[in-house]
């Protein structure tokens, strides 16, 4: 192949260029219902926690520090199997990891005591790590760095497809029960962990076709993962780049809002705003579905104007997220519609950044290290756990709603400051 053409995958043969686009369809498709899969074994919980609390009178503290620790656990998971996600078959990872984490709901499920509820979750946080960087190995080999933008922002909706469709699930099945909150959910991920055995597989190379190379990337198809050369690269592309910690501080302040919404949201919206849980359960789906057509537009601009540079619209969008953030908590007992239309506008606004944080870090730090820096910025988002989780019930068991959803308004804040930072960054770090 021509390595001097700027991707010198569009050198192929009319025959291999048709066959190499099904293979990058399919694996964006399979991976984006793998992922969405891993959320059903994740965010099924926040339907639950009205149940386990009236059934089991845990407090709202006890589900904030579950909340915490399987966000901090998870973050550390994603950066630890970030860097393993660069080394082992983005197939076989994705695939161990979603059924780990079926196993986990499970348990959950059949359990009553709440240290093992703490075991069980702690360790579906663990598992759960083993979802995205696999995924970030696999499109940045499938998906040439000019249009990874805007076909990994159409990825990235798996996010809110999952997250949406087991909120409104579990809205009606918790009737049966909140334990049916899990043994379904986990059912249906089982499945999915078959359907994705069948339907991944790892790079170009391992169905017979030829490796993308941009520009002089003379070592993409470098294999040697324990060289001392390897390991200086992710140094310098990922530990020493001070845009990559830009990147991941603003990370955090981003899922403090979208992780206060997503976690606590059908307990916010009924005990707050009166809403009936079931329709509070459609109120987060619409969060999530206005989150895909932002995430997209996100993307789409990112590549047609700011010439890849994703932390640019990063800012703009954290902007916009702030203020419709900041005229919910005004809300005073407003309609059903006029709830829903301002979160959907908060939602719509937080996934650009969402998705744009793991794209950009993963361009700036090539396909090489691509999961080593997603599982590096995915450390700090999953770190506001902290805050989103034990911190935030913390505050509505002392001070109540009102008082406490000041804090997401001041996340957004200090998230537009960061994003600010890295205006200048440059769109890839393929040229270094």
């Amino acid at each position: 192949m021509n390595t001097d053409s700027k991707e010198s995958y569009l050198n192929m043969s009319p025959e291999t260029a048709k066959r190499f686009k099904y293979w990058q369809a399919r694996t964006i498709i399979a991976s984006m219902i793998g992922y969405a899969m891993f959320y059903f074994v994740r965010k099924n919980l926040s339907m639950a926690m009205p149940g386990i609390q009236a059934d089991l009178g845990i407090t709202k503290a006890d589900l904030g520090i579950f909340l915490t620790l399987h966000g901090l656990i998870y973050g550390l998971s994603r950066f630890a199997n970030g860097i393993l996600g660069d080394r082992f078959n983005g197939r076989y990872f994705m695939v161990t990891g979603l059924v780990l984490c079926s196993l986990c709901n499970i348990m959950f499920g059949f359990s009553s005591a709440v240290v093992m509820f703490g075991v069980v979750w702690m360790l579906n946080g663990w598992f759960q790590g083993m979802g995205f960087p696999p995924c970030a190995r696999l499109l940045t080999h499938w998906i040439p760095p000019h249009q990874l933008a805007t076909k990994m922002s159409i990825w990235n909706t798996s996010h809110s497809i999952g997250a949406g469709l087991v909120v409104v699930i579990c809205g009606y099945i918790v009737s049966l029960g909140w334990r049916w909150c899990f043994f379904i959910p986990s059912a249906i991920a089982l499945l999915g962990a078959v359907f994705l055995w069948f339907s991944l597989r790892d790079t170009p190379r391992s169905v017979g076709l030829p490796e993308i190379v941009v520009g002089n990337d003379e070592k993409a198809n470098d294999q040697d993962r324990k060289s001392p050369e390897y390991k200086a690269f992710v140094r310098k592309m990922v530990f020493k780049n001070p845009y990559i910690w830009i990147l991941g501080l603003a990370n955090f302040f981003v899922y403090v809002v979208r992780f206060a919404v997503l976690d606590w949201g059908p307990t916010l919206l009924s005990e707050w705003k009166g809403v009936a849980l079931h329709h509070a359960g459609w109120m987060v789906f619409a969060f999530e579905i206005a989150g895909i057509t932002g995430m997209l537009l996100a993307g789409w601009a990112t590549d047609r104007y700011f010439g890849g540079r994703g932390p640019r619209v990063c800012l703009i969008c954290m902007v916009l997220a702030s203020l419709f953030v900041s005229i919910f908590w005004m809300l005073n007992h407003p309609p059903m519609w006029l709830a829903t239309a301002v979160l959907m506008g908060a939602g719509f606004c937080i996934y650009g950044p969402q998705a744009l944080i793991g794209i950009a870090a993963a361009n700036m730090a090539t396909k090489r290290a691509a999961a080593t820096a997603a599982g590096f910025t995915g450390l700090f988002g999953y770190a506001s756990t902290a805050i989103s989780g034990f911190g935030f019930g913390y505050l509505v068991q002392t001070y109540g709603w009102d008082n406490s959803f000041i804090l997401l308004i001041g996340a957004g804040v200090i998230g537009s400051l960061i994003f600010a930072l890295a205006w200048k960054a440059k769109a890839t770090g393929y040229e270094e």
